[in-house]
């Protein structure tokens, strides 16, 4: 059983709370992204799975086993966790096959055994012919895949990576980002992912929790964090986008007609009874359009496939809108809303 319960989770530094009565649930199996801003608790929480923190208060459990609460908790390497750090934690004197072989080593496999189990994982992770290349003749991404190799060799069921590709350029990290899916999907592990790059999480997860504070803001799907966040605070880190006040006019079932800037929008979520809402609108759900609200161009910045631009609406509040060509600053505008969020 790799499903893991966290309860009433607390750890504090001295003063400060790095998580705050945090309670969540890791199904077996599921891929989960911690993603917040520096300091939000996420590297803290997975310390504390991993067993290199002890929490003051509540408890966290593998399956039906308690693992660790305020008065006692399992060591590391009792927990059969395998972790993938953001520096790699590899040993520089052995060689690729001997980093991978460690932990088979030290729970005293046969020798037979373990070199038919490096190459088998070195193969999984697209490493085979390296087995005896030194540690320092490697990418940044090929060391990566080593410290990945290391965990799923000791048959690892849960894997906690802690930002494990933030040292990587932006091709390395698309490629190992790859490497991650496929390794979830063929073994099924239950994954805790620690990230900070919100491409990342929605890119892997099955399910993103959202912290701040050391609080959990949101879990949820990647698709319902991003189009329904559950606050102003989810909507503000997720995504691109602008957050506009609104008047409620229409009450329709799932769905409310809102009054933004003088114009009329079709909105989802609910306002309930409030007559004053703040609505969520992110670039791609916003076009040139005839018709629509009224802005004014004040900000263009080149992004490759389009051109990212500020709009100013005339009670002031902006708007992101992607076009695909250039439109001059200054130049008057209107724009029709395909999609807009309530948030509650």
């Amino acid at each position: 059983m790799t499903e893991i319960s966290v309860q009433n989770l607390t750890k504090r530094f001295g003063g400060i709370v790095a998580l705050n009565d945090v309670s969540l649930s890791f199904p077996t199996g599921s891929f989960t992204s911690l993603l917040g801003p520096s300091g939000c608790g996420k590297t803290t929480l997975l310390r504390v799975l991993a067993g290199f923190e002890a929490p003051d208060a509540g408890q966290i459990a593998f399956g039906d086993e308690v693992i660790a609460d305020a008065r006692q908790q399992k060591l590391p390497e009792e927990r059969g966790v395998g972790v993938v750090f953001q520096s790699y934690a590899l040993w520089p004197h052995m060689d690729v096959a001997e980093n991978v072989a460690y932990p088979l080593k030290t729970r005293k496999v046969a020798r037979t055994e373990i070199a038919g189990r490096v190459d088998a994982v070195l193969e999984s992770v697209g490493l085979t012919g390296y087995a005896k290349r030194r540690i320092e003749e490697l990418s940044g991404g090929q060391r990566q895949r080593v410290a990945l190799a290391r965990c799923l060799v000791a048959d690892a069921r849960i894997i906690l990576f802690d930002e494990p590709l933030a040292n990587l350029d932006m091709h390395l990290r698309a490629s190992m980002v790859e490497a991650f899916r496929d390794i979830h999907r063929r073994t099924r592990a239950t994954i805790v992912y620690v990230t900070h790059d919100q491409s990342e999480a929605l890119a892997l997860s099955d399910r993103i929790a959202v912290m701040n504070a050391g609080n959990i803001l949101q879990v949820a799907s990647p698709a319902e964090v991003y189009h329904s966040p559950s606050d102003q605070a989810v909507a503000g880190f997720i995504g691109r986008g602008a957050v506009v006040s609104a008047t409620v006019m229409q009450r329709n079932g799932s769905s409310t007609v809102l009054d933004i800037d003088g114009h009329w929008v079709k909105a989802r979520g609910q306002a309930h009874g409030a007559d004053r809402v703040q609505v969520l609108l992110r670039p791609e759900a916003i076009i040139l359009s005839d018709e629509g609200l009224a802005a004014i161009v004040k900000e263009t910045t080149y992004r490759g496939p389009v051109h990212e631009t500020q709009l100013e609406l005339i009670n002031g509040e902006r708007l992101t809108l992607d076009c695909s060509t250039a439109v001059a600053i200054g130049e008057k505008v209107r724009v029709a809303v395909s999609d807009a969020w309530i948030i509650p």
